[in-house]
């Protein structure tokens, strides 16, 4: 058995790792599957967007009838999905007035991106300590297929890949606790992070700032891969505010 296979045998991959990458042989590594979205999760993506573009300002109301007849589903979805966006911050439940929109403040936000940033450069440390060879050679993959999408200006998808990404280096960094934690945060941040790759030019930005942090991950350097991740994270609250003049 070779170094590397005594590496890779001896760690558990963490369950967190983007599922579809090992082939039953666990020697080749595919690039991610189209992700399935569920009809509840399609419904948070839309409201999230009207909620950040200010289609849905805040203090509007969210009836689950209303949103039903407007999709035209069922109330299940609706619920599922406003249940998801009262979890992310973006949305209100109150009392006897149901859901309303909850817009963070300036200051909140830019808490939550500071917070963002620092689990990220977290985990990008230990990925750079820890990974496994096969973990690397994902990352790589993902990477590469990134590296693509921006080239093909598909944000969606690109936004989709991008969590794949960031999924493998917390994954990567074999500390389920922070991972946990780290995923949670980003649930709050998401429809924000997504809403910058509609900025021009920004999906081959974000490639750039991925390829720094995968070369200090792939070279084991843990302060560069910690710095990179974090300047990453840095950028994208800027693209944001930029997005958000704009709309």
């Amino acid at each position: 058995m070779s170094f590397d296979d005594a590496q890779t045998s001896r760690r558990t991959r963490s369950p967190l790792a983007p599922p579809g990458l090992i082939t039953p042989d666990a020697r080749i590594v595919r690039a991610p599957p189209p992700i399935k979205i569920t009809r509840a999760e399609e419904l948070r993506r839309q409201l999230a967007d009207e909620i950040v573009r200010g289609t849905l300002r805040p203090g509007a109301a969210l009836d689950e009838t209303d949103i039903a007849q407007r999709f035209k589903v069922s109330r299940t979805p609706v619920r599922e999905a406003l249940r998801q966006l009262v979890a992310s911050g973006l949305v209100e439940s109150r009392p006897h007035h149901g859901a309303v929109v909850a817009q963070p403040s300036f200051e909140r936000l830019t808490g939550m991106f500071e917070a963002m940033s620092e689990l990220e450069a977290l985990c990008a440390s230990f990925a750079a300590e820890r990974m496994t060879p096969l973990e690397r050679r994902t990352l790589e993959t993902i990477h590469e297929e990134l590296r693509m999408l921006s080239s093909q200006g598909n944000p969606e998808r690109f936004h989709d890949v991008n969590e794949h990404f960031h999924n493998a280096i917390y994954a990567g960094a074999h500390n389920d606790y922070i991972a946990e934690i780290t995923l949670a945060t980003r649930v709050r941040v998401q429809p924000f992070r997504r809403a910058q790759f509609r900025n021009l030019g920004r999906l081959a930005k974000s490639h750039a700032e991925h390829d720094r942090v995968v070369i200090a991950i792939l070279r084991g350097d843990r302060d560069g891969a910690a710095k990179a991740m974090r300047h990453h994270i840095d950028l994208v609250r800027d693209e944001y505010e930029i997005y958000a003049v704009s709309v």
